[in-house]
């Protein structure tokens, strides 16, 4: 069976690479993100593993074989409801990835009160349901669609019926620290502390190559040029551009690897991602910021299966007593055992002459 291949066209330029698949295919929004997150698409020969990519007039999007030839009923009537009926909503339920049910059990509560919960999340669960799944499900979301942190957490919580309140996220494959309101005045506080950026968040990266480090600074724009998130071209000023500014620390050099540190000095989406990559520097793991415009993504003898990144401290004002709270996260056993792997695939200094 052939893979499917169509050129974006002029009404399609500027739109993400999810929603032009769920246009033409008449698929849900949650179809077309995993369609993208399971690495079945390619956008102008490159697979990209981000929904969010923005597409161009003129690019060739490659469709995996066998993943849409066969739409389901429910997607091949463009003016009806994703989920037609409860048995439907139930299969779909039911074909949750077993690594997804399993990411769900591995949720760890670092601390809980009637304020705040910070919890260490896995890699493989996202955060919260995003803005276009809610609109499309409603409230059925959590019945309908796959699992998120922000589903679980109540019932670890021992009030299954009390939702929690996200005020900022963690990419679906980086782990680590992340903190939920579990009342609204908690949720505005909070959210303000992370708007305002007083809030300390450092993360831990395996990179290819060893930084210089210090400070990178950018304005990030929806389209640095090639359709993804990024720095907007020096000489420009975007409008809707927003800065963004990393502190770089390198822990280890590894060879053709480092460990480093990077601690938010803002925190927008995909910022570390961003910085590493077009830094030179890309995770290991990689596979949407790990080129320059309109380059080939750089090479990466890692092996790693995820970005390795892990949100290892974070630290707030609590939104009840004004107190300072701080907590940190060893790196999940993926990420220490490839950093381990990295250290001892370096050879071994020569003996010092006698």
């Amino acid at each position: 069976m052939p893979p499917i291949q169509f050129l974006i066209d002029r009404r399609e330029s500027g739109r993400t690479i999810a929603a032009v698949l769920r246009q033409r295919y008449k698929l849900t929004w949650a179809r077309a993100k995993r369609l993208v997150e399971n690495g079945h698409i390619r956008v102008a020969g490159q697979l990209t593993r981000a929904p969010e990519q923005r597409v161009k007039t003129g690019n060739r999007v490659w469709i995996a074989p066998g993943t849409i030839d066969n739409p389901t009923p429910a997607e091949k009537k463009p003016a009806a409801a994703p989920v037609t009926s409860p048995t439907k909503a139930k299969a779909v339920a039911k074909a949750k990835p077993g690594a997804e049910r399993a990411n769900t059990l591995a949720v760890e509560v670092v601390y809980a009160d009637d304020s705040v919960v910070v919890v260490d999340k896995p890699a493989g669960l996202t955060t919260v349901r995003s803005k276009e799944d809610v609109a499309e499900f409603g409230k059925r979301a959590t019945k309908f669609l796959p699992t998120t942190l922000a589903d679980v957490l109540p019932a670890l919580l021992g009030s299954p019926n009390k939702p929690v309140f996200a005020v900022h996220r963690l990419d679906r494959d980086t782990t680590g620290l992340v903190v939920f309101a579990r009342t609204p005045l908690a949720a505005k506080v909070l959210t303000k502390q992370f708007r305002d950026h007083t809030t300390e968040r450092r993360y831990l990266a395996l990179v290819r190559g060893v930084p210089t480090g210090g400070r990178i600074e950018s304005v990030f724009v929806q389209d640095r040029g090639d359709g993804r998130r990024g720095s907007a071209r020096p000489g420009t000023s975007p409008d809707d551009g927003k800065s963004a500014a990393t502190h770089v620390t390198v822990i280890e050099a590894l060879g053709e690897f480092a460990a480093v540190e990077c601690r938010l000095e803002t925190g927008r989406t995909h910022q570390v991602r961003i910085h590493l990559g077009e830094s030179g520097h890309p995770l290991c793991g990689e596979t949407v910021y790990d080129r320059p415009v309109g380059g080939k993504p750089l090479p990466d003898g890692s092996r790693a299966a995820r970005p390795m990144l892990h949100a290892a401290r974070l630290g707030f004002t609590h939104p009840e007593d004004g107190s300072r709270r701080d907590w940190e996260a060893k790196p999940p056993a993926d990420l220490a055992a490839l950093w381990h792997r990295l250290r001892t695939a370096q050879p071994s200094p020569a003996s010092a002459p006698d």
